[in-house]
């Protein structure tokens, strides 16, 4: 019997190596998909935007947007658990699609956290809670004096059920008392265009894509959920300036990660890609505009974060009792 080749071993270990390291000083070799799980015009396909050109220029590859929306992010997420793990399909996905929705859908069929690799927390985005212009309000203190004088009149818009939004306006209309009625709409735009036409009276939104309707006086924003006021807004109040007490109206963020066995190397080499994106003077300058606040953690701090906030998000949906419709 011939005796094994140590000699043999190392080489092909090597190889192995070498091999690997080609394979990653390579990539990205061709167009890399991000998957956002909702329609175009929302928060993260603002962001998205935002980085693109920046973030073509530090991978040096084309970056496409693939929208694959449904099912409250669950459709366009699941693509990318069942994508290869091989850095060409990336999910954008907002708080719900990391943390929340496990514990909404039981038959989800993942858990993002065994499910995804963690490559960067992007951007923190933080809500303003606003109302149609055609109510009698113009601040805060109007508006929780006529919710609470009109209970169960009033209804309250989100971009889907379970999402931040929805869970952060349910939790407003227990604190005042006033019985808001759901109307969950497909992406931020539908959400938009009906608090416009009073067919719902609250909309938690991020600034960007209600930036418009604020200026043309259609909508009004009565408080923002930050510590301190926007750039962008500064006539503004916060949440806390306005009395509401902490964890009402809830964070939302959007972060970027790969599928589950996706290479180190490449998970690094995508999070400093991102990082520099992010940190592009005129990145910045729109996310300024927009009322977006540039995070761009490590991958490990993003791990961190997920599994930090998933366990409060799992009793903040048993404590309020929010189901699907």
């Amino acid at each position: 019997m011939s005796k094994p080749c140590s000699g043999c071993r190392v080489v092909l270990a090597i190889a192995s190596l070498s091999f690997a390291a080609a394979a990653f000083s390579a990539y990205p070799e061709r167009p890399v998909k991000i998957v956002l799980p909702y329609p175009p015009g929302g928060g993260g396909d603002l962001v998205l935007r935002n980085l693109q050109q920046a973030l073509e220029k530090q991978l040096g590859q084309p970056v496409i947007i693939d929208y694959k929306a449904g099912a409250a992010g669950n459709i366009g997420t699941l693509d990318v658990v069942n994508a290869a793990p091989d850095g060409y399909t990336l999910l954008m996905g907002p708080t719900n699609n990391f943390v929340i929705n496990q514990f909404l859908f039981p038959k989800m069929g993942f858990d993002p956290l065994a499910a995804l690799t963690p490559v960067s927390l992007l951007v923190e985005q933080p809500y303003l809670v606003t109302i149609t212009g055609a109510l009698p309000a113009r601040d805060y203190a109007g508006f929780a004096d006529y919710a609470k004088a009109h209970p169960g009149k009033l209804n309250y818009g989100s971009p889907g059920a379970g999402t931040v939004p929805h869970v952060s306006a349910l939790m407003l209309s227990d604190q005042l008392d006033a019985r808001m009625v759901h109307v969950p709409y497909k992406g931020s735009q539908p959400g938009v265009q009906a608090l416009v036409a009073n067919d719902v009276q609250l909309l938690i939104a991020s600034y960007g894509i209600v930036a418009g309707q604020i200026a043309a006086g259609r909508i009004r924003a009565v408080a923002v959920a930050a510590d301190q006021r926007l750039p962008a807004l500064p006539q503004v109040p916060t949440t806390a300036e306005v009395g509401l007490p902490p964890g009402v109206i809830l964070a939302n963020w959007w972060g970027i990660a790969a599928p589950r066995g996706t290479d180190p190397a490449i998970v690094e080499r995508l999070a400093g890609a991102f990082r520099a994106a992010v940190g592009d003077p005129d990145v910045q300058r729109k996310f300024v505009e927009q009322g977006t606040l540039p995070v761009a953690n490590s991958p490990a701090q993003f791990a961190d974060r997920m599994r930090n906030e998933a366990r409060a998000w799992k009793d903040i949906i048993a404590r309020t009792g929010v189901t699907i419709e």
